[in-house]
């Protein structure tokens, strides 16, 4: 693969990514990072950066979704939640173990973009009604 061919992959993973697509970009992307991992082809910084950039997104993307959808749900009923449940929801029905650490951070984001009505007090989510 030649750099010209690797922009393109990155390019299709980008466009999926703005189609919220995120599995399919994240294979994509999986393949091009095994690929320059493995390749003796030397890719320049800004090309790698922006793989590693567009990956980091896309999963953070990915996870926010996932996370968006079960607190939906638990809102329905629940008041609040621990990251420790929410975790747990989210492992046995998306197979996904985020940690807490991490699931905290994508909660921060989605309350930052006004896409999750609540707030964080210790260890858990109190939602707000819609």
């Amino acid at each position: 693969m030649n750099t010209k061919e690797f922009m393109n992959q990155l390019n299709e993973a980008q466009n999926l990514m703005d189609l919220e697509k995120y599995k399919e970009a994240m294979i994509i992307l999986d393949k091009l990072k095994e690929f320059e991992k493995t390749s003796d082809y030397n890719f320049n910084y800004g090309l790698i950066h922006t793989l590693y950039q567009l990956d980091s997104n896309c999963r953070s993307s990915y996870n926010q979704e996932i996370i968006l959808t079960h607190i939906k749900k638990i809102s329905h009923e629940q008041k609040s939640i621990s990251f420790q449940e929410l975790n747990q929801i989210i492992k046995e029905n998306e197979e996904l173990d985020l940690g807490e650490d991490i699931l905290r951070r994508e909660v921060e984001l989605l309350i930052l973009r006004n896409l999750l009505s609540g707030f964080i007090k210790n260890d858990s989510i109190i939602l707000k009604s819609s």
